[in-house]
């Protein structure tokens, strides 16, 4: 996961001096942009992952520092994550979305006859 992050962070720097995070966007498509590009690539693969407590505590400080970054509020300014939310005009659905990939996965998966079904219904027989 500290690799997708890293990842990440070359990608947000790398395009044209922010160009996700410039005023002359309207709050909608800075929304759809930052979910298409930067969410997709920190959420690479989290399919598979195994969520832990700190985990969804990296995960939910990562979704407020990319709400904070596109309405440029400063660590120092000391607003409330509740009052960024509203700012943005959304909620906290990091989490969210990667159960629903998770879900979505499972379900492809199960529909497949294939060797992974079989180990993850437990029809295999041990030693």
């Amino acid at each position: 996961m500290k690799l997708n992050v890293g990842l990440l962070w070359l990608k947000l720097h790398s395009t044209r001096r922010g160009f996700f995070f410039t005023s002359k966007l309207d709050l909608e498509l800075k929304k759809k942009l930052v979910k298409c590009y930067i969410w997709s690539t920190a959420l690479y693969g989290a399919e598979t992952w195994m969520i832990l407590s700190v985990d969804q505590k990296h995960l939910e400080s990562f979704e407020m520092w990319c709400w904070r970054r596109m309405e440029k509020i400063s660590w120092i300014d000391h607003v409330r994550n509740e009052e960024v939310l509203l700012t943005v005009k959304e909620k906290r659905n990091i989490l969210h979305e990667i159960s629903k990939r998770k879900a979505n996965w499972i379900g492809h998966i199960l529909n497949r006859n294939c060797l992974l079904r079989r180990v993850i219904e437990g029809k295999m027989k041990g030693r």
